[in-house]
């Protein structure tokens, strides 16, 4: 109450408010008026139900601040993100910004007006989006601007929003801190919708996504990884779950998964479990390592223009180039007749592998921190980008863990017949267990075992001793499949004499 009340009091100060009367079209779901010209069959552009109001209100002199907020956004290029919603605000503000309604009288929540009651006798409180938008400025301090938060960080470099509260963001915010004499954001950027068949999800229509569900259905990193590489970051995108499932599958479990097994498998039968000791480097070989280097400030440049989606891509890009190095260079072709070259392709194939690891954090960390645990690169710096390039190179000699699946193929979904329904246990874990989530599993797992043998000697009956085993099943079905729990028991071959 306090930061809201020093804004009002700064827009008071600045000649920014007066006593007037609004009449027009309120959207309650929205918190915001609406001319009759922005209506869309009665309703509000944002589809939703608007009432007429009619009431005694403050308000703030949004005109006159039409010019230096043109300005400014001409002035400043990626002050709205993307460039389409940049052109929209503009567009909006060419015919003149009428002055905003920022108080209410027809209700009692929210922060009242300071000051001296107003010439209506009416009791105003602030119209919701003032008071919402002030929160940020309240979360570092404010009214206090020489707080150490409020010294560090503000301006904020990045306000991220939907689409459909641009303008508050936009126009209004910017507006507001202009006329207190603060400065403002940086940039400003507009988030699209997820669609469900073409149509804005919904409760009412009940077309929602639950993204809860999805995560425990298929895990944290394929969800990440589908909802930040599948659609330009800022656009629409229409959901499906059968796009999440083929995504997974191509870049996740083929692409990167299968380069990373068949390097370190092959690697771990013919190098004795270690890092290879690489000879002299080819021009391919250095292409792809000088490649693998320099994508970083490649990834940083995405991030820093919020396509996002690139970042995915350029990781994507990365995995692609090994994937046809190996098979170019053909390191099992190498093994008998060239045994030093094959030795090296490992070896680039391993680093290369390091780089995607480090790359893939940030938008999968669990398949990120799987791979480096299979490279043997413990926590700490080493699974920073500061170890990026040469100087954080794995040593020749050092042992490399048992090779395992980084990431399961999920089952497809038939979206035509029931796509949502979850699929078997093992498939909801698509990501690699972390080395202590896999020795906790591997202890329930010997706990269950025990208690079946248990069970069994005590002479329980059929249905206990299947329900144990039944347990005992599920929990081993979360391991990964090359797991020595889940190898089948070798047949015992009968000696002669017992044939006889």
């Amino acid at each position: 109450k306090e930061a809201v009340a020093a804004l009002w009091s700064a827009l008071v100060e600045s000649g920014d408010l007066y006593l007037g009367a609004y009449e027009g079209w309120y959207s309650v779901r929205d918190e915001c008026f609406y001319t009759e010209e922005e209506l869309v069959d009665g309703n509000a552009p944002t589809g939703a139900e608007v009432e007429w109001v009619a009431e005694s209100s403050y308000f703030f002199r949004l005109s006159r601040y039409r010019q230096r907020l043109e300005e400014h956004i001409l002035a400043n290029p990626d002050f709205i993100g993307p460039a389409s919603r940049r052109n929209e605000v503009l567009a909006f503000m060419r015919d003149g910004l009428r002055d905003l309604s920022v108080s209410r009288t027809t209700f009692s929540w929210g922060v009242p007006v300071p000051g001296p009651p107003p010439p209506d006798g009416l009791s105003h409180v602030m119209y919701v989006w003032l008071d919402a938008l002030t929160n940020y400025l309240t979360a570092l301090g404010y009214p206090d601007t020489e707080a150490a938060d409020f010294r560090s960080f503000w301006p904020a470099s990045l306000h991220v929003v939907g689409k459909d509260i641009l303008r508050f963001h936009a126009i209004y915010w910017p507006a507001f801190l202009m006329a207190a004499g603060l400065p403002l954001p940086k940039r400003v950027f507009a988030h699209g919708w997820w669609m469900n068949e073409g149509e804005k999800m919904s409760k009412s229509v009940g077309n929602v996504v639950d993204p809860v569900a999805l995560v425990q259905r298929y895990g944290p990193d394929p969800v990440r990884h589908f909802l930040l590489s599948d659609v330009t970051f800022g656009a629409d995108g229409d959901f499906s779950e059968k796009k999440l499932v083929e995504s997974s599958n191509a870049k996740l479990a083929n692409e990167l998964g299968n380069l990373a097994y068949r390097t370190l498998s092959f690697t771990q039968k013919q190098c004795g479990g270690a890092v290879p000791a690489p000879d002299a480097f080819s021009e391919d070989d250095l292409q792809l390592l000088a490649e693998a280097a320099a994508l970083l400030p490649q990834l940083r440049t995405h991030v820093d223009s919020m396509a996002l989606h690139r970042y995915s891509q350029g990781v994507s890009g990365l995995a692609s180039a090994a994937n046809r190095y190996i098979d170019v260079q053909a390191p099992w072709a190498l093994k008998k007749s060239e045994p030093a070259r094959m030795r090296t392709v490992l070896y680039v194939l391993i680093e290369v592998l390091r780089h995607l690891a480090l790359y893939s954090q940030p938008v999968t960390p669990r398949i990120g921190a799987a791979l480096l645990e299979q490279l043997g690169v413990p926590e700490g710096g080493g699974r920073s980008f500061a170890a990026v390039g040469e100087g954080s190179a794995l040593q020749p000699g050092q042992p490399l863990p048992p090779p395992r699946i980084v990431f399961q193929r999920i089952e497809e979904v038939d979206e035509a017949e029931g796509g949502g329904e979850a699929p078997p246990p093992a498939a909801a874990l698509t990501a690699a267990l972390t080395a202590a989530e896999e020795a906790a599993l591997v202890a329930e797992v010997g706990a269950a075992g025990e208690r079946v043998r248990s069970l069994k000697a005590s002479g329980a009956g059929s249905e206990e001793v299947g329900g144990a085993v039944a347990t005992l099943l599920e929990l081993k079905a979360r391991l990964p499949p090359d797991h020595e729990l889940n190898a089948k028991p070798a047949k015992k071959k009968k000696s002669k004499a017992a044939k006889a």
